[in-house]
C-alpha cells in the first residue's frame, strides 16, 4: 500500500536541517501528578531493562527544564554517585517511585507512527576516482538561513563552488544528506564527522512513493536498504534521475570524529535506542517516554519495540503528538534495521512528581 512506504531510506524523516526549539507545551502534563498510576501499570513494563534505562535517563535528563523533571534528574546522579553499584530494582524503583504516566492522545489528522534514524558510516576519498566521484560540499559562501538555492539537480550538474570536502559514493552522499550527519572513514583509516552546514531551501520530497509507482521496487519493498541497492546498482544518468525528485540539498562541514553517538537538537549525544525524535510543538526536550510499537509491515521489520526513551532530536517531517523517530546507533547495522521501522505507536509520557 502507498501508505506504508517510507518518505525515503535510512530513515523515514529528514533530518537534514538545524535544530528546532520547542515551541509548545507537552500536551500531556496533567494538574494532578498525584493521582496518575505508575509506570508499572504500563504495557511490557515488567520486560524492561531498567537499569540500561535509567543509564541512559542519567546521561541525558539535564536537559530537561520542569521543576519536577531537574529534581528526579538530581535524584538520579544522587543514586548513581552513592550506589555502586546501581542495581536493577533500584532502576525499576526509581522510575515507578518518581513518575506517573499519562497517555499521549493522537491527533485527528495524524496517524500514530514511529519510525526510526541512525548516524551512518560510509568510506570516502581526500581525491575523487571511478566510484567516489560526488563532492561533499561546504557552506556556500555569504548562505544565510532560508535562503533558496539552485535545486539538487543544478548544483550536482555545475562546477563547486569551493574545493571539496571529500569525495563519496553518489548513493551513500544522498543518504548522508538524508540523514543530515554522519561519518566518513577515509582510506588512511582517518575518521571524521560530517555534520550539517547549510542547505539550499528547498522542500524535501521522497523518493520512495515515485518509484513504487514507476515499479522500481514493491511497495512493501521501500526499506533503505532496498532503496540504496538499487541507487548503486543504477549509478549513473538513471540513479541521478531519481534523486533529483528531492530537490533538497544539503552542505556539511568536516569535524574530527570522537568515536560517540551525534547530538541531537537538545544538545546532547544520542543514546542509541534510548533517543528519539519529536514534534517540538508537542513535546519538550528531556521529556521521558514510555513508546510501545506494534508489527510493521515493511519487508524485514521487526515485530516491535516498546520501552523507556527520552525526547532528545527532532526531524523536519516529525508532526503530530504520537509520531516519533527511534534513534538506533552508529554504522550499516543500525541503518538496515531503521530503513525497515514504520510501526504504529503509542506513547506515554512520564511525568516527574513533584
Amino acid at each position: 500500500m502507498a501508505g506504508a512506504l517510507l518518505l525515503l531510506a535510512g530513515c523515514a524523516t529528514p533530518r537534514s536541517g538545524p535544530p528546532v526549539p520547542p515551541t509548545g507545551p507537552t500536551p500531556t502534563a496533567p494538574p494532578q501528578v498525584s493521582s496518575l498510576p505508575g509506570p508499572q501499570s504500563l504495557p511490557g513494563w515488567a520486560d524492561e531493562d531498567h537499569l540500561a534505562a535509567f543509564q541512559a535517563y542519567a546521561e541525558t535528563c539535564r536537559v530537561a527544564r520542569e521543576p519536577a523533571a531537574v529534581r528526579q534528574c538530581e535524584r538520579a546522579q544522587h543514586i548513581r554517585r552513592t550506589s555502586r553499584p546501581v542495581t536493577p530494582s533500584m532502576a525499576r524503583a526509581f522510575f515507578e517511585d518518581g513518575f506517573g504516566i499519562v497517555e499521549a492522545p493522537p491527533a485527528e489528522s495524524r496517524s500514530p507512527l514511529l519510525t526510526a534514524y541512525f548516524a551512518p558510516e560510509y568510506p570516502a576519498r581526500r581525491t575523487a576516482d571511478r566510484e567516489f566521484d560526488t563532492p561533499v560540499l561546504g557552506r556556500p559562501s555569504g548562505w544565510s538561513r532560508g535562503q533558496v538555492l539552485d535545486e539538487r539537480a543544478v548544483i550536482e550538474a555545475g562546477p563547486a563552488p569551493s574545493p571539496p570536502l571529500a569525495w563519496m559514493r553518489a548513493e551513500d552522499l544522498f543518504f548522508l544528506q538524508i540523514q543530515g550527519s554522519g561519518y566518513l572513514t577515509f582510506e588512511d583509516g582517518s575518521k571524521a564527522r560530517a555534520a550539517y552546514a547549510a542547505d539550499n531551501g528547498r522542500t524535501f520530497v521522497g523518493i520512495a512513493r515515485p518509484m513504487a509507482e514507476r515499479g522500481l521496487l514493491p511497495t512493501n519493498g521501500t526499506s533503505g536498504e532496498a532503496i540504496r541497492a538499487w541507487l548503486a546498482a543504477h549509478r549513473g544518468p538513471e540513479a541521478r534521475a531519481i534523486t533529483a525528485l528531492n530537490p533538497r540539498y544539503i552542505y556539511f562541514s568536516l569535524d574530527p570524529d570522537d568515536g560517540g553517538h551525534p547530538a541531537g537538537a537538545a544538545g546532547v549525544p544520542l543514546q542509541a535506542r534510548r533517543a528519539i525524535a519529536v514534534d517540538p510543538a508537542s513535546w519538550t526536550y528531556g521529556d521521558l517516554v514510555w513508546i510501545s510499537a506494534g508489527a510493521g509491515n515493511l519487508v524485514g521489520a521487526r515485530h516491535g519495540y516498546t520501552g523507556l526513551v527520552m525526547t532528545l532530536d527532532t526531524g523536519s517531517a516529525i508532526r503530530g503528538p504520537v509520531r516519533a523517530d527511534l534513534y538506533m546507533g552508529r554504522g550499516e547495522a543500525a541503518g538496515a534495521e531503521a530503513g525497515a521501522v514504520r510501526h504504529p505507536l503509542r506513547m506515554w509520557r512520564l511525568v516527574p512528581r513533584p
